[in-house]
């Protein structure tokens, strides 16, 4: 029996869309391109952040007509999980709270991808479904 990420799917697209076109709207997106270049990324700080915010744009269409899942799935785990390294893991656990700009946000997106990647629990029940 398939198992339906319809719901995680147009969550996930819902946050993507929200964390991309704000910053691009707003222009924010420039000093997330220097916080790279600062970080280590220079000179291609304001070119990696637009291929992030971009490719959060591209995943959460992906996620919403259900193509391309996969890709979009790895792409945006590699940048979430580059992101715990390089900007949250410092910062603690906590989002809010208990701290500021910690990796439980990251992670909890990380287990939604990880979800609708592997529907089933696993690669091998996926690859017998």
């Amino acid at each position: 029996m398939p198992v339906n990420t319809f719901m995680l799917r147009i969550a996930l697209s819902i946050i993507l869309l929200m964390h991309s076109i704000p910053g691009i709207i707003n222009h924010s997106i420039s000093q997330f391109g220097i916080y790279l270049n600062e970080s280590g990324l220079a000179p291609v700080g304001i070119f990696a952040a637009w291929a992030i915010k971009l490719s959060h744009i591209t995943a959460a269409i992906c996620f919403v007509i259900n193509k391309w899942i996969k890709p979009a799935c790895i792409i945006t785990l590699v940048i979430l999980t580059t992101g715990i390294f390089m900007v949250h893991l410092s910062n603690g656990w906590f989002v809010v709270g208990g701290g500021t700009n910690g990796i439980e946000f990251n992670f909890l997106l990380i287990v939604v991808l990880l979800t609708i990647l592997f529907p089933s629990g696993s690669i091998r029940s996926r690859s017998t479904s």
